[in-house]
């Protein structure tokens, strides 16, 4: 079955890959600012939004984003998005002319050998609360996200009315999407993508810390907006796009 998406603006092709637990909705408020520039493509993941649920795997959803993107384009993953970027990058590299990862990781749990991320008894307990309250679910996912944002009370108002605006996400789509966040780890990956990358992180984020800039392989591209947190282009959408430019308009 084919993923939902839209496409507005004029320009070089841009796929908008989003989190976990939202929808399309999600990027509208930054959309005017990028269709100025760009010709973008906003899927919404499986079992998100109206995009029917379709596979379990991090190879199924990024290859249904595949389906519906444009034959080359820059990708831009935010969150549990990047690693569905990161892997279509790895399936695809031919496709995906350039990848911007905005507040993602390579690997979400922490680890022996990986303790710049969160507890796994973090992702554990959402697994848990989810099969009995998935909204309950998502409202303490949007709380998480927005924690250390120096605009967290207008971030968290537009995230609970983003996700108003369209379909509410399948419950298995939810799990699916947590389970990949909770088993995912491309760390070993990396060094051998093919394709150009840039890293954006929020210096306030507690989901994915800043620090996973000194974890990546040397050479890697990153910069970090010290009173950012989880959603950056929400709180600072121009500085986002001049992320971007600054990248992508080079190539």
């Amino acid at each position: 079955m084919t993923l939902w998406y839209q496409t507005q603006g004029h320009g070089p092709d841009l796929v908008l890959v989003h989190g976990w637990g939202m929808h399309a909705g999600v990027w509208q408020p930054w959309l005017p600012m990028l269709s100025r520039q760009f010709r973008v493509t906003v899927p919404e993941l499986p079992g998100h939004g109206a995009s029917p649920l379709s596979g379990k795997t991090l190879s199924d959803w990024s290859e249904a984003c595949l389906a519906i993107a444009p034959q080359r384009a820059f990708w831009l993953g935010w969150s549990l998005g990047g690693l569905v970027a990161l892997q279509a990058a790895r399936l695809a590299p031919a496709r995906i002319s350039q990848l911007g990862l905005m507040t993602t990781t390579p690997c979400f749990v922490r680890t022996t050998d990986w303790t710049t991320a969160v507890s796994e008894a973090v992702f554990t307990q959402f697994a848990d609360t989810l099969r009995t309250d998935p909204a309950a679910t998502l409202r303490r996912f949007l709380s998480l996200q927005i924690r250390g944002s120096a605009q967290a009370t207008r971030t968290l108002r537009h995230l609970r009315q983003a996700l108003a605006q369209r379909p509410a996400a399948d419950p298995i789509g939810l799990a699916t999407g947590l389970n990949l966040l909770l088993q995912t780890d491309l760390r070993a990956e990396l060094a051998q993508l093919s394709v150009p990358g840039t890293w954006l992180f929020g210096g306030r984020d507690t989901l994915v810390p800043a620090a996973v800039a000194d974890q990546l392989p040397d050479g890697s591209l990153t910069r970090c907006l010290p009173t950012a947190a989880h959603a950056p282009f929400l709180t600072h959408p121009a500085d986002c796009s001049d992320w971007l430019e600054s990248f992508f308009g080079d190539r």
